[in-house]
């Protein structure tokens, strides 16, 4: 097995730690994954994202606040609609990898179990 060479990490301070930590916690409820994943396809406006996740409208709303907050979503006027859009496309790397290591780990419990 090909060993990795390792990086040393830069020095982070507490401060920048919590505001990490406050990034990820906005990524902890699903509703936002769903608003996320819904904006991935492309922009939409409050409406269309009440369609695709199948929250309220009030709920939606609230999330796209959180993150907007994060800087993970954007938000543009149009006339009286508001669209909204991935503001940080890191954002999508993050959950396809999260996503893509998910997916190994249940397929190798699985197999480990004497699943296919």
């Amino acid at each position: 097995m090909a060993s990795r060479t390792k990086k040393t990490p830069p020095p982070v301070s507490e401060e920048a730690l919590i505001l990490i930590a406050s990034w990820f916690r906005t990524l902890a409820e699903p509703s936002r994954l769903k608003i996320l994943r819904a904006l991935e396809e492309e922009e939409k406006n409050i409406t269309e994202l009440v369609e695709a996740t199948g929250l309220t409208q009030a709920n939606v709303s609230r999330h796209v606040q959180s993150l907007v907050d994060a800087g993970m979503v954007g938000r543009r006027k149009e006339g009286l609609t508001v669209i909204c859009f991935i503001a940080d496309p890191s954002i999508t790397d993050l959950c396809d990898n999260v996503c893509s290591n998910l997916l190994k780990r249940l397929s190798n419990q699985v197999k480990k179990l004497g699943g296919a």
